[in-house]
């Protein structure tokens, strides 16, 4: 059965609000006991949502240590008000099966999981999990299946097939583009963003352009969070990303989350022209000129780009 805290995000919010909640996904390893203070605190405000790390971040031999130091974590921030939203990512389905069974099923404040190197080789086992489980969660293309162009289309296809039955509790598709620059020998520095490496700005078009239409899919992470300029490449990066369509990024610091949730704002042109487009009167006219006069507001066009604008300003505000 479904956590009492998930029955209640269900109760208040439906999926299209749930998953661009999301925001800025700040990763920590299952060892960042400290974080309860700082939640508690309330020294993160702009913390929209935490992914406590089983997997790359954990060494084999320290995982039993690491779950107990996530069992004390998530028992602890019970006594919390306010909370992000609270996930877990696990290594493999047979480590969901266990962990969800030891301490997931037994947590009132698990929102859910995120399921890394998801691929086709992997994504039946992980969708039957679910199923069963019933939590929301967020599978993380990462693989060289997923960037390779021999397997790309194939994969891509055959991974949308599969989430689509479960596309009720899938709140983000996420993408793994260190692995991805891994693959091939790469890292941006702090002047570049991801869409300068061109061979994986396509794989996350790709993928983009596959799942873009049904999930939000979500941005990638930024590796600097220090230094003379890495928040001006922060901020350029998440540009590009909401131009290209993805929302909201993975956190590895957090001194990143203001920036990204800034970044999730809407303009008041945009949020008032939202509004024009979704509250559309005329039987007649489906062209009408912009709240500001300065461009065509079209309702066959741009409808679903004005429901998302109207979310993301309901929950992260708007620029005057």
């Amino acid at each position: 059965m479904p956590s009492a805290r998930l029955s209640l995000l269900i109760e208040m919010f439906d999926r299209e609000i749930l998953q661009y909640k999301i925001g800025g996904l700040l990763y920590m390893p299952a060892f960042q006991k400290n974080i309860v203070r700082k939640i508690a605190e309330k020294k993160l405000p702009h913390l929209t949502s935490a992914a406590f790390c089983l997997e790359d971040s954990i060494r084999d031999e320290s995982l039993d240590e690491a779950e107990k130091s996530l069992q004390f974590i998530l028992r602890e921030l019970e006594n919390s008000e306010n909370l992000p939203l609270i996930f877990v990512r696990i290594r493999s389905p047979r480590h969901l099966e266990i962990f969800h069974d030891k301490i997931g099923s037994r947590s009132k404040i698990l929102t859910g999981y995120i399921l890394p190197k998801f691929d086709m080789s992997n994504a039946g086992a992980f969708i039957e999990l679910a199923k069963q489980i019933k939590l929301p969660v967020m599978p993380t293309l990462e693989t060289n299946r997923v960037a390779s162009l021999l397997t790309r289309r194939t994969e891509l296809l055959s991974l949308k097939q599969a989430l689509d039955e479960i596309k009720i509790i899938v709140l983000n598709i996420r993408v793994g583009v260190n692995d991805f620059c891994n693959i091939y020998g790469l890292r941006r520095n702090v002047n570049q963003t991801i869409y300068d490496l061109g061979i994986v700005r396509d794989v996350l078009i790709d993928i983009l352009n596959v799942f873009g239409g049904d999930y939000v899919v979500a941005g990638s992470v930024w590796n600097y969070f220090s230094g003379a300029l890495w928040a001006d490449g922060l901020r350029k990066e998440i540009f590009l990303d909401r131009a290209n369509g993805f929302i909201g990024k993975s956190a590895i610091h957090p001194a990143q989350l203001p920036i990204i949730f800034d970044g999730l704002k809407v303009s008041r042109a945009n949020f008032d022209d939202a509004k024009q487009i979704l509250n559309w009167q005329s039987s007649t006219h489906g062209v009408l000129k912009s709240v500001d006069g300065s461009r065509m507001n079209e309702i066959n066009c741009h409808t679903n780009w004005a429901r998302r604008i109207k979310i993301l300003g309901e929950l992260y505000g708007v620029i005057e």
